[in-house]
């Protein structure tokens, strides 16, 4: 066999098995550069030229030529509410002809900048969901194809954002009428506009109706992220909780229960998403929802129309109601913040 046929051979397989590492390991290293640390990813391109493979180029449209092709990044493909934001947008896109290219950015700003400059030349526009990009990066993207925004502002794009203010008016005027006066926030990731709109919005609120709320975290936006802040909140505990979304809530939910407490005998919680996941918890999640498919279909829609109108390029805010979902997990306050003795 001469060396080109031999070269030619050549797989990840044989690459991973030489570097020491998995073929899964190997694929990233080449298709997603930052989420392999430096010494692998050297370990790894060594064995790659050592061998003599070669990384398949992706295929890239002619510049200028359509794709009919859309990008929807998500920050956390296994949060259910991308789900939906991403049902609302492909139902629209496909309405109009184009297909959908699904990038999980793992809520890590450096890997989605990374890949979004991997799939730029195989879409005609994207859209950021929760975007962990600084407004520098996201401006850079925007010279090279259309952008809108969604569950962020940014200023000179289109946005699709809930209405938090009215959302966390909602579920804190809840809580107020069933006697809670002392509530606390589980905030999620410090780079997360969201999270910020929805601190102030609940501060806001409670200031409007004489109530004390505290923040704790940041934390990660997942069940372990509200396993910890549970933690937390035990060493100054409130009857209500608020939590940055219905995931953390979840968490928050088992580790109380784990601490002996009931729900929402003990402490009400409230999430924000209204995903599916809140309907499958005991007790059932009361919820703030931001409709999430109709965010995935206006942001769809909006992206279709910069699309359309390229030399008129809207920076239009479309602001979605959100509502507040009344289910099981709150309930009127107990006369005490819950105690934790080892009688419990």
């Amino acid at each position: 066999m001469s060396e080109q046929k031999r070269r030619k051979s050549v797989t990840i397989y044989d690459v991973a098995k030489e570097a020491g590492v998995s073929p899964s390991t190997v694929s990233r290293a080449f298709s997603r550069p930052g989420r392999v640390n430096a010494e692998t990813s050297e370990l790894i391109h060594s064995a790659a030229a050592k061998l003599g493979y070669r990384a398949k180029p992706v295929l890239r449209p002619e510049v200028g030529v359509e794709k009919n092709c859309l990008g929807l990044v998500v920050a956390d493909i296994t949060n259910p509410v991308y789900a939906h934001i991403m049902r609302g947008f492909q139902r629209e896109a496909a309405d109009a002809g184009y297909t959908v290219l699904l990038i999980d950015s793992q809520e890590d700003g450096r890997a989605e900048y990374g890949h979004i400059q991997t799939i730029l030349p195989l879409v005609d526009g994207l859209v950021l969901s929760a975007s962990r990009l600084t407004d520098s990066a996201v401006n850079q993207i925007v010279k090279v194809v259309p952008v809108v925004a969604t569950n962020r502002i940014i200023a000179g794009l289109p946005s699709v954002v809930p209405d938090s203010g009215r959302g966390m008016r909602r579920a804190i005027e809840h809580l107020a009428s069933l006697g809670h006066t002392r509530l606390t926030y589980l905030a999620g990731p410090e780079a997360s506009w969201a999270n910020g709109v929805r601190w102030r919005a609940a501060t806001e609120a409670c200031h409007e109706l004489s109530l004390h709320i505290r923040r704790v975290g940041p934390g990660t936006p997942t069940v372990q992220g509200g396993v910890e802040l549970a933690r937390k909140w035990r060493e100054n505990p409130t009857t209500a909780v608020i939590a940055f979304n219905d995931i953390m809530a979840i968490g928050f939910m088992k580790a109380a229960q784990s601490f002996g407490l009931t729900l929402p005998g003990d402490v009400s919680v409230v999430g924000i998403d209204n995903s599916i996941s809140s309907v499958l918890t005991t007790p059932t999640l009361t919820t703030v929802s931001p409709q999430p498919s109709l965010i995935g279909a206006r942001a769809a829609r909006a992206l279709l129309s910069q699309l359309k109108h390229r030399n008129a390029p809207s920076a239009e805010t479309i602001v979605v109601p959100m509502d507040l979902i009344v289910r099981e997990s709150s309930g009127t306050a107990p006369h005490h913040p819950p105690s934790f003795d080892d009688e419990r």
